[in-house]
């Protein structure tokens, strides 16, 4: 199936597979990293841009891992390829985040019932108005399922997926708060709006690495290799979806 594709993105060898279900954080590293501490025998199906991807077993069952590189136009190629030309049903998203909500803490793990967002993205489906960016509700239910089973606290909530990494006015992180926006994000939004107009599946989790208005935050080494918890919950998530 893969060596028909037409994608530019991802090139799968002879023998090697993408499973129904991918996790996908946008850095390709993070992808290498899980594959490596929670997949056994995984196999590297995708080099293409080093966008890593890997396909290995969870207890007992075929899952895949890829990155989805940074910002929306990015996460749509990746995802919409996956969908369309890859035959995978259900991605998520494991990432990092910005901290805003009052009550949320560097480290915690946070899951997008929502994304609400600055990007034109959506416009191209053709809805009027707005076409609200939402997780796929199945997969949300498994996921808190999960997180009750392993103990791992987990805020469901509304992200803000933003086209800008430096948002030209600051104000804009308060006003965020106030309508109770949990943190900020890239990607969230694109995925969502992917999944729904491909007819599939997705859900997406977070690490808050930093706190927009406390300053604390995770190194960059930290941000690659510490987001166990969120690992966790994703692929028991993932496991229920196979």
């Amino acid at each position: 199936m893969a060596k028909e594709s037409g994608s530019a993105s991802i090139s799968v060898e002879d023998g090697r597979e993408i499973a129904k279900v991918v996790l996908m954080p946008g850095d390709p590293l993070r992808a290498k990293f899980v594959a490596d501490h929670f997949l056994e025998n995984p196999v590297c199906f995708n080099t293409v841009r080093n966008m890593l991807g890997y396909t290995g077993t969870y207890r007992g069952k075929k899952i895949s891992v890829m990155g989805h590189g940074m910002g929306i136009p990015s996460v749509g190629i990746y995802t919409k390829e996956l969908y369309d030309q890859f035959g995978v049903e259900s991605i998520i998203r494991i990432g990092s985040a910005g901290g805003i909500g009052e009550d949320v803490k560097v480290g915690d793990v946070l899951v997008a019932l929502g994304a609400s967002t600055n990007s034109n993205y959506g416009s191209a489906y053709g809805v009027p108005g707005v076409l609200a960016p939402t997780c796929t509700y199945e997969m949300l239910k498994k996921c808190m399922d999960s997180a009750e089973e392993l103990g791992i606290r987990t805020t469901v909530g509304q992200v803000y997926s933003s086209d800008f990494f430096y948002y030209p006015q600051p104000d804009l992180n308060q006003k965020l708060r106030d309508m109770g926006i949990l943190a900020v994000e890239m990607e969230a939004a694109g995925l969502y709006w992917t999944a729904m107009g491909c007819h599939k599946k997705a859900l997406a989790m977070f690490t808050v690495s930093d706190h927009i208005f406390t300053g604390e935050a995770l190194s960059a080494e930290e941000r690659q290799n510490n987001f166990t918890d969120m690992m966790k919950l994703a692929l028991e998530t993932a496991w229920k979806m196979v």
